[in-house]
């Protein structure tokens, strides 16, 4: 009977209370990792503008080596920081079981271990924003995704993780023509392909 309780009133929230903590470290590891190789990160250096004699922005060119460079490192950086991550003690209370808030303070610490098994993404997102008369905000974010599982005492399951932040802006002065408003990065980023089940680290 205990067993049975366990399964259907512990169990759902296990699995729910584990999947947020593994979203959370995982989002702020991979931010870590974002924040460690971005912290110098120069838009001057990336993004070049080349001006008309009126000084009229007329077009951005993106350093793209450089930048997927940058997006190499924060993938292995973040799946190495991931693959130390551990265990996570989640700590779930009676009263879950029992629906007594009496003894809500009371409950057995379950170990959730946590393993990266996806891919690593990352690519860069450009938006321009108007910032004001004759002012355009130009801002460059960085997405980086992967899969995580969740090992638990009683089942497994895969959660997709995303994080995004912004690495670069500028406010661009001066009229900029509608070919620079459609400037992208889909040609920046890199991708750390899943590794191998037969591999051990």
């Amino acid at each position: 009977m205990f067993l049975y309780k366990f399964d259907t009133s512990i169990s759902p929230t296990i699995t729910k209370i584990a999947e947020a903590e593994v979203r959370k470290k995982t989002v702020s590891t991979i931010n870590q990792a974002i924040l460690n190789e971005y912290n110098n990160f120069n838009y001057d250096q990336v993004i070049k503008t080349e001006k008309d004699s009126s000084g009229n922005i007329i077009m951005l060119k993106a350093d793209t080596m450089m930048m997927n460079k940058i997006a190499c490192r924060v993938a292995i950086n973040a799946q190495s920081e991931l693959n130390k991550s551990g265990n996570i003690e989640v700590k779930i209370p009676l009263s879950y079981i029992f629906k007594n808030n009496i003894i809500s303070s009371f409950g057995p610490s379950v170990v959730v271990n946590a393993e990266p098994i996806g891919s690593i993404d990352t690519e860069y997102i450009s938006e321009f924003q108007n910032a004001g008369i004759n002012q355009t905000r130009h801002k460059i974010y960085i997405n980086v995704a992967t899969q995580v599982n969740i090992i638990l005492p009683l089942s497994n399951d895969r959660i997709n993780v995303k994080s995004q932040i912004p690495v670069a802006e500028t406010i661009i002065i001066g009229k900029v023509p509608s070919t620079v408003l459609n400037f992208d990065l889909k040609s920046a980023g890199f991708n750390l392909p899943e590794k191998n089940s037969n591999q051990h680290d």
